[in-house]
């Protein structure tokens, strides 16, 4: 049995998955701030999976965190959202010493690339995720590329609008400021729902002001996957992340965004890059799955 931990500011999902990708037990805790309550979070979720499962499970435990990974190291820094800043947290040896077992630990997004790979059983694939912020994880030929610096996949800070918003990497007109549910919020602020659930819905219901947020929005992201496709050209594009809720809607609205943009190039027409595209289910914890492959191998 294979465990994985998916790691985020507001709750720490785990999982016990077997060989198939049968999904065994699940257990999600609120995610405690600050290195020592992200450690302790961790190691209870863990815990809660072996009452749950009646087993020791005494296999590595992969772990899928937000933030800067050395993997060789098992380390993490710069992840804000859980109060992890600027120091290296040795991640992998707190945790491996308080369950007694080994751990490996990847940056979340990678981890959710790998998510992808086993549940669209492609193995040259990108994976968009589209939460507050726009990353993307790279399987290529079957290989996961990090690269040299850790930042393969950073097409959320490519800057598109020289008189654009101000991104919080410090650059302008980034990509993040238009294709992200951060974006969303701020062009359509929702106090009840979602704000991607909700400007789509008015975007259904025929409101033109949310129908040129939702398209610009879409717009963003088709962007992104075109740079994407036209550096490494994927067999297959995967949305997921937050605003991936959406299901259907999202990759409708995309596909047709990235149509529009192919309509005065036939080389881009070629490509069909709407054609490539899927969207996560709603109720498959990708990161969490992806994580529990790290522990496999």
């Amino acid at each position: 049995m294979n465990v994985g931990l998916d790691i985020g500011a507001t709750k720490t999902l785990g999982l016990v998955v077997d060989d198939d990708g049968t999904i065994l037990a699940e257990v999600r805790e609120a995610t405690e701030p600050g290195a020592e309550g992200v450690v302790r979070t961790a190691a209870q979720v863990v815990e809660a999976l072996r009452a749950a499962t009646d087993a020791g499970l005494t296999g590595t435990v992969g772990v899928g965190i937000p933030g800067l990974v050395d993997v060789e190291r098992g380390a993490v820094k710069h992840a804000v959202n859980l109060g992890v800043n600027g120091e290296w947290l040795p991640l992998r040896d707190l945790l491996g010493a308080r369950l007694g077992v080994p751990v490996v630990v990847e940056n979340d997004v990678n981890a959710a690339t790998l998510g992808a790979v086993a549940m669209s059983g492609e193995d040259d694939l990108v994976y968009l995720s589209i939460g507050t912020g726009l990353a993307a994880g790279l399987v290529l030929e079957g290989r996961l590329r990090r690269g040299d610096h850790g930042a393969a996949g950073e097409i959320g800070h490519v800057p598109v609008d020289p008189a654009g918003a101000l991104c919080q990497c410090g650059q302008r007109g980034c990509l993040e400021t238009i294709a992200s549910g951060s974006a969303i919020a701020t062009a359509w602020p929702s106090p009840d729902v979602p704000a991607a659930q909700a400007l789509f819905a008015a975007a259904d219901a025929g409101d033109p002001a949310a129908i040129a947020a939702r398209d610009r929005f879409a717009s963003g992201v088709a962007s992104a996957i075109r740079v994407l496709s036209l550096t490494v050209d994927p067999r297959s594009v995967v949305l997921g992340g937050g605003v991936a809720q959406l299901g259907e809607p999202l990759r409708a609205a995309v596909a047709d965004a990235l149509r529009a943009q192919a309509r005065t190039s036939p080389f881009l027409g070629s490509l069909d890059l709407a054609g490539r595209l899927r969207v996560v289910p709603a109720d498959y914890p990708v990161a969490a799955v992806g994580a529990a492959l790290l522990g496999r191998s």
